[in-house]
Parts: structure tokens; C-alpha cells; sequence
């Protein structure tokens, strides 16, 4: 199939609300526990283990590829969990196996719960810019307006200045929501027809 342009997915934020109220799980949400050790947990398991939480909906990944379907866009992980994103966060929602960004080794490092950005980074924004080379693109993502990587955004946006882009915002306190999935649509709308 080919393909209009990409459609970028963070987890944190988007597809695991993280920010919403502690020991509150969202509606429609299922709790899952990445160990220290690289376990993962779901269901009843996520409860006996300590470690990261993660609150993911199964349907999102029903959604997301309708959406990327429809939108004759191709889904890629924009995310720090980078291969765990296939391995545990897919599977989880009922997505494929994507594409992975990567990003310059000078802009992460490893905490315990896996990987954060060095400051002075250029937070994703490199990464994604090269991953891109141009082609149209639509990112959902919590974190655009952080303002430590406001050089590295301002960079990224002069260099993708001819090639149609959408930043689209989601709150980490709610996660995606169907109007985040409308406005990629009607973006996608505008575009050419994929090569």
C-alpha cells in the first residue's frame, strides 16, 4: 500500500496517560508493570509486581490502524521504549510490529526504568527529522512545547519548513482522544495521494 506519510506514536502520554490522577486508572484502561529486571505484567500479575506503571486500552490499536488506513498513513514508534515498544506495548493494544525512530545516542540514557533525555539534548526532534527525510508527517506526542528543547524544535521545524507536518498534542493526563484521531484525518485529507 502505499502511503501519503507517516504517523509518529509516542507511548508515554498518548497511548499511557501517566500524568492522570495516581491510583486512579482511566476508564477503559488496563494496568500493566515493567520491572527493573525487564518483566512485564498485565492483569492480575501487574498488582504482585513493583515497578513502572503503565495503563494502556486494549482498543487503541484497533483505532490506530483504522486510522492510519483510512489516512494512507504508516505507523511508526516515536518513543524512548524504542524495540520494547513492539515487544510489550503492541501486543498489549493489538498493533503490529512497526517501524522504530532511533534516536542520536548523545540524547538519551539508560535510568532504571529504561531510557530519559539528556539534558541539552535534542530530545526527538533530530532523530525524528532524519527519520522522516521530508515526507509529510503527523506526531502524537505530549511533549512538542518542552521548553528545555525549544532550539532543537525550532531546528527541526526550519528544516521540515516545505514538507506538510502536524504536531498534534495530547495531554498525558487523558491520552488520545477521538479528536486527536479527527484532526489527523482531516489533516491526511489534504494531502497527495501516497507514492
Amino acid at each position: 500500500m502505499a502511503h501519503k506519510g507517516l504517523l509518529l506514536l509516542d507511548v508515554d502520554g498518548p497511548l499511557n496517560p501517566y500524568a492522570a490522577k495516581p491510583n486512579l486508572r482511566p476508564p477503559g484502561y488496563e494496568t500493566f508493570r515493567r520491572t527493573r529486571g525487564g518483566g512485564w505484567f498485565g492483569g492480575r500479575d501487574a498488582r504482585r509486581h513493583k515497578g513502572l506503571r503503565v495503563w494502556l486500552r486494549p482498543d487503541h490499536g484497533a483505532l490506530l490502524r483504522a486510522l492510519a488506513e483510512d489516512a494512507e498513513l504508516q505507523l511508526v514508534w516515536a518513543t524512548t521504549w524504542l524495540e520494547e515498544a513492539n515487544t510489550l506495548i503492541g501486543p498489549a493494544i493489538g498493533l503490529p510490529e512497526l517501524p522504530v525512530i532511533h534516536y542520536p545516542p548523545a540524547d538519551l540514557e539508560r535510568d532504571g526504568d529504561g531510557h530519559r533525555w539528556r539534558t541539552g539534548g535534542a530530545w526527538k526532534w533530530s532523530g525524528v527529522a532524519a527519520y522522516a527525510e521530508g515526507r509529510p508527517l503527523a506526531w502524537l506526542d505530549d511533549d512538542h512545547a518542552d521548553p528545555r528543547f525549544a532550539r532543537a524544535r525550532a531546528a527541526f521545524e526550519h528544516e521540515r519548513r516545505s514538507s506538510p507536518t502536524l504536531l498534534c498534542h495530547v495531554d498525558p493526563a487523558t491520552g488520545l482522544q477521538d479528536g486527536h484521531l479527527d484532526q489527523i484525518r482531516t489533516w491526511a485529507a489534504t494531502l497527495p495521494a501516497g507514492r
